[in-house]
């Protein structure tokens, strides 16, 4: 575990680390009992998910200002919203996935881990359409390619808001094709920080995109569009 919290510290200096890591334990144990009858993650071994799903999902926590409201599109078994919010307590955070048993779990775990969020269980369009720019961030980790992740996520923040995608190594070509997505739903990327992970665990892109304009209000689109015919 010491070489855990070193990893941890080398990337995130600022973290108490007496107090965020045996709520990262909890959340370790409870994802993989859970995992024994739902799957929520091919990635099972203690080292690995501490540094690919725990470690990974902190790397955006310096883009974050303080009490922000946050939002997680497609969170699936908390990825990043959960581990933002066990580093970053003042966070409000929201998690939104379409799949219930995955809420489940959420709901349990918040139990364990006595830390306050809410979760949805809703495609992102429907829950966009009650939640228009509402939020100061939005972040997404996993989920679908960078055009469609702007068209379910650019709605939901306020002008002025970021949204953070979570992205592999191999980004160019998206961020092409996500060209007129940005230009039609209001956002313009700000950065884009690279991350070796440690334990060479591979590499990590974070996209930084700022809302400068309102979206439009026939975005996100329904049945399934952003997916099947992406802008």
């Amino acid at each position: 575990m010491d070489k855990l919290k070193e990893n941890f510290k080398n990337f995130i200096p600022t973290i108490n680390f007496d107090e965020v890591f045996p709520k990262f334990e909890i959340y370790f144990n409870e994802l993989i009992k859970y995992n024994k009858h739902t799957n929520l993650t091919a990635i099972t071994e203690k080292k690995e998910v501490f540094i690919k799903h725990f470690l990974d999902s902190c790397l955006s926590v310096k883009y974050i200002k303080p009490n922000s409201s946050v939002v997680d599109i497609g969170t699936g078994a908390g990825f990043p919203g959960i581990p933002l919010k066990i580093v970053r307590n003042d966070i409000n955070l929201y998690l939104v996935d379409s799949l219930n048993k995955r809420i489940t779990f959420l709901n349990e775990l918040q139990k364990m881990l006595n830390i306050e969020y809410t979760t949805y269980h809703a495609r992102a369009e429907d829950f966009c359409k009650i939640n228009r720019e509402c939020f100061d961030v939005c972040v997404s980790r996993a989920v679908a390619k960078l055009n469609t992740l702007i068209e379910y996520c650019l709605p939901l923040i306020k002008v002025g808001g970021i949204f953070i995608a979570y992205k592999g190594n191999n980004i160019k070509e998206e961020i092409t094709q996500a060209k007129k997505a940005l230009n039609i739903l209001g956002g313009e990327i700000i950065n884009i920080e690279k991350f070796d992970l440690p334990e060479n665990m591979g590499l990590r892109n974070l996209i930084i995109i700022k809302k400068i304009k309102n979206t439009p209000n026939k975005y996100p689109r329904g049945k399934n569009l952003p997916k099947k015919t992406p802008l």
